[in-house]
């Protein structure tokens, strides 16, 4: 996976348990795809503070990452999902093949 979608889904999991400051400049960064000089400007701070906070704001993610798996559980779950109606629409029962791909569109929903 790349580095980019990688942090990104990690925001996605883990961005509350962030500072408000931290959370910020990892969306800026990552989701925005701001420079770090543009980051910075308004913020009154160099492009090597922002880098450094990026980066221990990383291994910050990795850690819960590491430890709680729910970036990965989310991963195997969608995985699961997309197997699972590619099956369904094998069915030849057309009311089954549907009620089985409403549930799933509304598992999705969920995620």
């Amino acid at each position: 996976m790349p580095k980019k979608l990688e942090f990104v889904m990690l925001l996605d999991c883990y961005g509350d348990l962030l500072t408000e400051h931290q959370k910020n400049i990892m969306e800026l960064y990552y989701c925005e795809d701001l420079s770090l000089a543009e980051i910075g400007e308004p913020l009154g701070i160099t492009r090597q503070a922002v880098r450094s906070l990026i980066k221990r704001t990383e291994e910050i993610l990795l850690n819960y990452e590491d430890k709680l798996r729910f970036a990965k559980r989310l991963s195997d779950i969608r995985s699961c999902l997309v197997r699972m109606e590619s099956t369904a629409e094998n069915i030849s029962d057309t009311n089954t093949k549907e009620d089985i791909l409403r549930e799933l569109l509304n598992v999705r929903e969920l995620l």
